[in-house]
């Protein structure tokens, strides 16, 4: 009888010590989270890394932007290619020429713009060098843009299929050369001819892969290229 007693009593014990070591530990840990929750926020101790899914030229109508470019005429689909001709572009980018150039001022020092001979849409020396140097230098960007156009002299037909070639030959050059599993996923294409978003000369500061003089006309027989990280 006394050596039942004695096991139901250690038996009770061995139950009982456990469940008090986690109720313990349980209201501990709920204490630090009320204590933790109660404190002020201070931002200069949050995390940087989830400043660098988002830069700060990414405002809202630069996201709005991509993300209709990148959804509807950017990225590729079971390897075929898709691009928005200059004809969809008002309805893509939802804003004017103007402010469609605007959105991308803030990029500056991390994009390029290739420049093309006239009526031509082969990449030369001189561009393939500038677009494997932006395009290397990724820095934590999510998705390359490319938006190219032709300038406004010329048949109007002729040039809306020049600058989807010249997109395009943006596009073959990556692929041939950095042999990037995520490329279907990274690259928006925008083809805008000669009819949307013309750029002016405040873009002849930029990277330019030519080396003639900077006028209108030159300048936008072009492809805009360049890594952009905004969290969509």
């Amino acid at each position: 009888m006394i050596r039942w007693a004695v096991h139901l009593i250690l038996a009770a014990v061995a139950f009982v010590v456990p469940l008090l070591l986690v109720s313990t530990w349980v209201f501990a840990a709920q204490e630090r989270l009320a204590e933790i929750e109660a404190k002020p926020v201070d931002p200069t101790t949050e995390v940087a890394v989830a400043q660098a899914a988002d830069a700060g030229y990414c405002s809202p109508e630069l996201k709005k932007v991509l993300r209709r470019v990148l959804q509807s005429c950017g990225l590729m689909s079971n390897g075929e290619v898709r691009g928005c001709q200059p004809l969809e572009a008002k309805s893509v980018a939802t804003v004017s020429g103007d402010d469609f150039n605007a959105l991308f001022l803030p990029l500056a020092e991390r994009a390029g713009i290739l420049q093309f001979d006239y009526g031509k849409e082969e990449l030369d020396p001189q561009d393939l060098a500038l677009l494997d140097k932006i395009f290397a230098d990724q820095g934590g960007g999510s998705y390359f843009f490319v938006v190219s156009r032709a300038s406004p002299d010329g048949n109007e037909v002729f040039n809306r299929e020049l600058s989807q070639k010249r997109g395009e030959a943006v596009l073959n050059h990556l692929k041939a050369t950095f042999q990037d599993p995520d490329l279907d996923k990274e690259v928006g294409l925008l083809w805008l001819g000669e009819e949307f978003a013309q750029l002016d000369e405040q873009f002849c500061s930029w990277k330019r892969s030519g080396d003639t003089e900077c006028s209108d006309t030159e300048l936008n027989r072009s492809a805009f290229v360049a890594w952009i990280d905004c969290r969509l």
